[in-house]
């Protein structure tokens, strides 16, 4: 047993490691899945019904931001405010990158003075800015390790 074991069966808090992975099911079409049993359809853009591998990029973008805003904007607005995050950018194909992603995140802050929804916007800035990891490793690049294993 190595010490990270010992240490998470120690932190009853630790949350558990979750696997994903992708298999085919089709030409141009994946099931993606995690241990925790959740899926998503994926394919090439000319399929229906299915998320490309760059929407989740993108998805998955928008969504660190709403679960990172999710705290002081509900601490602020109560549990049940509304929340809507658009995120969109184009992919340069000469270089298969996306030079560019802009979110949106749409809340209604009416309720609030103007001095309290600005103070709140700077809160929200600062927490998605410091724990957003999908913002932040997309800012910062990753390293990427492919290993192809065959039988």
């Amino acid at each position: 047993m190595t010490i990270e074991q010992n240490t998470a069966e120690e932190n009853s808090t630790a949350p558990a490691h979750t696997e994903l992975w992708v298999e085919r099911t089709g030409t141009r079409r994946y099931t993606g899945r995690s241990s925790r049993g959740a899926e998503v359809l994926i394919g090439s853009q000319d399929v229906d019904g299915v998320f490309t591998p760059g929407e989740l990029l993108k998805i998955a973008l928008a969504a660190c931001t709403g679960l990172s805003s999710d705290r002081p904007l509900s601490r602020r607005l109560g549990d049940d405010y509304d929340a809507t995050i658009r995120v969109s950018g184009d992919a340069d194909r000469e270089n298969e990158v996306y030079p560019r992603i802009e979110e949106v995140l749409e809340v209604d802050l009416s309720e609030l003075d103007p001095d309290a929804a600005q103070r709140l916007l700077v809160v929200v800035e600062r927490a998605i800015d410091a724990v957003c990891t999908v913002g932040r490793t997309i800012k910062a690049g990753a390293e990427v390790d492919l290993k192809i294993v065959t039988d």
